[in-house]
């Protein structure tokens, strides 16, 4: 599949790291994938994508209190949020580190008072009736123990929120551009 090639060259694989000492230990917390549809050009969701002020509405039932920095768009766009989630806050900044038009934007996310550091990877994907697939992935690298000691939970709360995030998209994207379907 198309999208999983995209994210092999930021998977790290399980062995190398339960046995390598440089490395985080991540392997037990797989990453959160959630994909939706649109009748969108991938040009088009990228360049939607690629403003992070337009990240806002579409994640604002988890990510609060927007703070923008750096450009508008593209590496070194950055954020400070507030996320709530199962009943808890916490500050996190958020820097897009990698952006392959139109095909894949990497979002560095770092929280916990550093203490989590994990990549959020949008990969779209042309349809070949038309349209494209978004995937969302959040991938930790480096988590505090409550949320590795916790991980099926933290999972499936960041899965539902991200699930409702990229219906809130398609929604988002419906809304800006009538016009320009596929």
């Amino acid at each position: 599949m198309q999208v999983d090639a995209q994210f092999s060259a930021v998977r790290y694989h399980q062995t190398d790291l339960r046995f390598s000492s440089g490395y985080c230990t991540m392997w037990y917390m797989r990453p959160v994938r959630v994909t939706t549809e649109v009748p969108y050009r991938p040009e088009d969701v990228y360049d939607f994508l690629d403003v992070m002020s337009n990240h806002e509405p579409f994640t604002n039932h988890m990510l609060r209190d927007w703070e923008y920095a750096g450009p508008d768009r593209g590496v070194g766009s950055k954020a400070k949020v507030n996320a709530v989630a199962g009943g808890r806050t916490d500050s996190i900044e958020i820097e897009v580190v990698e952006a392959d038009r139109p095909v894949r934007i990497v979002e560095r996310n770092v929280g916990a008072g550093g203490r989590r550091i994990a990549n959020g990877t949008y990969v779209l994907a042309g349809l070949p009736e038309g349209g494209t697939q978004i995937t969302f992935e959040y991938a930790w690298q480096r988590a505090p123990l409550s949320e590795r000691l916790a991980s099926p939970l933290v999972r499936g709360i960041l899965r539902r929120g991200n699930e409702r995030s990229m219906q809130r998209l398609a929604d988002q994207l419906a809304t800006a551009m009538p016009s320009l379907k596929s």
